[in-house]
């Protein structure tokens, strides 16, 4: 039996089961022999406790850590938003564990009726918001901040087939997809926040979008990075504030630049990309990596604790998975988490996709407004 076959088959049991982008293919996890719902009472114990390493593929746990976890973690308080009661997080146990080093081909025959989608912040609505935030960047209380944006639609959807589709079209290296009973999660992340392997750590900082075009290429869209004011300034702040996150857990002298303002390509727009890189101060601990770097500063803005409460005040509804992360901690504790963006939570047969964009001093709200639907068109369009 093939692999694509293995998978199907699973797919159509109705187990549980998780595909994460590797650097060959992907890797496909399943037969979980636990799962941890986590929320603000046992995550401090769950990221402290220890498993035996007995060197297998399958000593880790993989999942994902939601926005508002994320926040209580280090102490930041959320009011009272609009809660669709997802859980604060989840993590699984796998015991089986199959590499595809392949495209993913399933298709699925199902037909399903569907509404249109409907976002939750209008274009006067982002621009009031939009201007609110600017005098909080004037009055020095923020000097970047990223307004989240939700394109929601009620629909009953095939997680396998629109991941295999995105995969074809708009893969990104830090894609996954959860299958569970009663929910879905495909991703299409491009950002790296955290990859550790023994003393060492990196993060992927990514600030800067620009929509593609038949004139557009690489060479060129990194000339516009370059020569544009707004976007420079941005992913300096956002690299600055993650190098500073990394200094906080790494040895003195050792968090370093590695790769500085590349132009990184996907289907509908091409990115501005930094690495960062340290070494871990002796006796680091999970818990001080997840606190240190978590929510990832690149989605959120700068400086981060300030702004995350002045995003929490304005925010009317939870953001879920969004601006969260996904991805595995290894029982000798090597981890990799991505900062989930670009994804669809499918809970309940509705669907929300959410996106958000930085406001700096030179921001223009028109433009902002129109770069999130950029983000979110390679999802839409899997509707079609």
């Amino acid at each position: 039996m093939n692999k694509q076959t293995q998978l199907a088959e699973i797919h159509h049991s109705g187990k549980p089961y998780i595909i994460y982008k590797s650097n060959k293919g992907f890797d496909l996890y399943t037969n979980f022999s636990k799962k941890i719902i986590l929320n603000n009472k046992n995550v401090t114990n769950f990221l402290n406790k220890k498993y035996k390493n007995k060197q297998k593929n399958t000593d880790l746990f993989i999942g994902f850590f939601g926005y508002e976890l994320l926040n209580n973690l280090i102490n930041i308080k959320i009011p009272h938003q609009k809660n669709i009661n997802f859980p604060k997080g989840i993590f699984y146990k796998p015991e089986k564990k199959i590499k595809i080093s392949h495209k993913l081909t399933y298709k699925s025959e199902d037909i399903f009726k569907k509404s249109k989608f409907k976002i939750n912040i209008n274009k006067n609505a982002y621009a009031r918001i939009f201007n609110k935030f600017k005098k909080k960047i004037k009055g020095g209380e923020t000097y970047q901040i990223k307004i989240c944006t939700k394109y929601k639609i009620k629909s009953k959807i095939n997680p396998l087939d629109f991941f295999s589709r995105l995969s074809q079209t708009n893969l990104a290296p830090e894609a996954f997809m959860i299958r569970d009973k009663n929910y879905s999660i495909i991703s299409c992340s491009p950002e790296n926040l955290i990859s550790k392997k023994g003393t060492y750590i990196s993060t992927k900082p990514i600030a800067g979008t620009v929509k593609k075009t038949k004139n557009l290429n690489k060479i060129k869209a990194l000339k516009y990075f370059k020569k544009n004011i707004k976007e420079t300034k941005e992913h300096n702040m956002i690299v600055d504030m993650e190098r500073n996150d990394l200094s906080r857990i790494c040895k003195v002298g050792s968090v370093k630049l590695i790769k500085q303002k590349i132009v990184e390509e996907y289907k509908d727009l091409f990115h501005y990309v930094s690495l960062i890189k340290g070494k871990l101060k002796k006796n680091t601990k999970n818990i001080d990596i997840i606190k240190a770097m978590m929510p990832g500063g690149s989605v959120i803005g700068c400086p981060k604790i300030n702004t995350l409460n002045l995003l929490n005040n304005q925010e009317k509804e939870n953001r879920n998975i969004y601006t969260g992360s996904f991805g595995y901690i290894k029982f000798n504790g090597d981890m990799r988490f991505n900062i989930i963006i670009r994804s669809i939570l499918n809970f309940k047969n509705i669907s929300e996709i959410s996106v958000a964009s930085g406001v700096v001093v030179d921001s223009n709200a028109r433009n902002e407004f129109n770069e999130n639907y950029i983000k979110a068109k390679a999802l839409i369009d899997l509707y079609k």
